[in-house]
């Protein structure tokens, strides 16, 4: 069990510690509203971390970064998450870049420039530019926030929100705030349950009956389940709330420390944990418009779990409700027209069944089942395709044959061409996971004509 050094849950500077109806500026307990935006989602400030490689996805991100990846039809990863700080009230956010980061640079510009400055509202893009030492790179998750630091300081936060920007979920950090200042914690961790065969991935932790976190561990090759239920553990989200000046002093710690990784999940949570008054929170307690159904929160670190969570979005009621106006994703796409259906003969016949479809595509004279197709897709006569993913631009021709394929972005897709019937032969061009997902790439096809080497 930790031990308890010194109490170090921090007010802002010449504030008195605020109650849960003062954060909401009277109105009535967070856990009892839905929703809110109030001073303290006011005098927050997000930090995202998009700077991972992403390499779990393959050639997915051999051209951008994991934040970037195209999802859901028409978004981008990252806008999950951007779009939970924006419909919180959270409309001071950084964000962290790093490898191959061009296209999320462009998308975070296209997308997301509407935050009006005139209003104290921002969106700064933060790219490793040796803010501290010689070192280029940020040396880890912690490092990237604390080379930072300096610009989060503009803003004179009281608190800082630091969020990973590759995870596809929705979350009220209004409420999330208002728990981390009720238990006037240092620092709160949002937590979810996942099967304890799959937390070796995950920050593992143990909590007493208050929720004050006991014990933190990174991705233990060994988990501890819960005392309660054997068959979980209690996993940490990458979401985390820091009071400003504590989070400027761990930082300032961890970076004087030679023998850190200088990871938040490695290195800062378990020491705050070991010394200070941490806490975690039940994503179940912060989430939006699930009802009674399990917390949705996805990982989409691999080419399985991309395919599968897109996919789930085809069901007829699916998990993630994308069509909820009252917690809008928000995102940019280009102006393009409706999605168009063409032919209706006994021969051919452009139909698309349990799919999702986005605007500008054409679907002439083929058949899609169990598909999603990303904007600006063409595909040609007597072509067949079934419980796959396209993203934007792809072109696949006549009498083709696509089953189980994630088709990267500006792919073309000659005639007659089959993919996803013999697992054999697509290994020889294309990389095929254990489950049997096939992704194609430009590179892979051959058709990476204008890159320069």
């Amino acid at each position: 069990m930790a031990v308890e050094t010194r109490r170090q849950a921090r007010q802002p500077e010449g504030k008195a510690a605020m109650t849960t109806e003062q954060a909401m500026d009277g109105s009535v307990e967070f856990h009892r509203n839905p929703r809110y935006i109030s001073q303290l989602t006011r005098n927050t400030f997000a930090m995202v971390l998009a700077g991972g490689r992403g390499s779990r996805l393959q050639g997915l991100t051999d051209w951008r970064a994991k934040p970037a990846v195209p999802f859901g039809g028409k978004f981008r990863i990252i806008d999950f998450t951007l779009s939970n700080c924006v419909n919180s009230g959270v409309r001071r956010i950084g964000v962290a870049t790093q490898y191959k980061s061009q296209s999320l640079i462009r998308h975070l510009h296209l997308a997301w420039s509407f935050l009006d400055g005139r209003m104290g509202e921002f969106i700064e893009i933060m790219p490793a530019q040796q803010q501290v030492d010689e070192s280029f790179w940020y040396r880890g998750t912690a490092d990237a926030v604390y080379q930072n630091l300096r610009e989060i300081s503009h803003a004179k936060p009281d608190y800082v929100l630091v969020l990973s920007g590759d995870h596809i979920y929705r979350m009220d950090y209004g409420r999330l705030l208002a728990a981390h200042v009720e238990r006037e914690a240092d620092l709160t961790v949002a937590c979810i349950q996942v099967p304890l065969h799959e937390a070796s991935s995950f920050g593992v932790m143990a909590v007493d009956a208050d929720n004050r976190i006991q014990a933190f561990d990174e991705k233990p090759a060994n988990a501890q389940p819960m005392p309660d239920n054997p068959a979980v553990a209690l996993t940490s989200m990458g979401v985390y709330v820091f009071n400003m000046r504590f989070l400027c002093e761990q930082l300032q710690r961890d970076a004087d420390d030679p023998k850190s990784s200088h990871d938040f999940g490695k290195d800062v949570i378990p020491h705050c944990v070991r010394h200070y008054h941490s806490y975690a929170h039940n994503f179940a307690d912060v989430r939006v418009g699930e009802g009674d159904e399990a917390p949705y929160w996805r990982d989409v670190g691999t080419l399985d779990a991309y395919w599968e969570a897109n996919m789930d979005l085809l069901q007829v009621s699916p998990h993630l409700n994308l069509y909820d106006d009252s917690w809008p994703i928000w995102t940019w796409q280009p102006q393009v027209p409706p999605a168009k259906f063409v032919h209706d003969d006994d021969t051919r016949r452009g139909v698309a069944m349990d799919s999702l479809v986005a605007g500008g595509s054409i679907i002439s004279g083929a058949t899609i089942r169990r598909t999603m197709l990303f904007y600006g897709g063409h595909v040609h006569s007597h072509s067949v395709i079934e419980d796959s993913i396209l993203l934007p631009k792809v072109v696949v021709g006549r009498n083709c044959q696509l089953r189980k394929c994630i088709v990267d972005r500006g792919c073309h897709i000659p005639e007659g061409t089959q993919i996803g019937i013999d697992p054999h032969e697509d290994r020889q061009r294309f990389h095929v996971t254990a489950s049997g997902i096939t992704l194609v790439t430009r590179t892979m096809l051959g058709q990476d004509v204008n890159i320069l080497r």
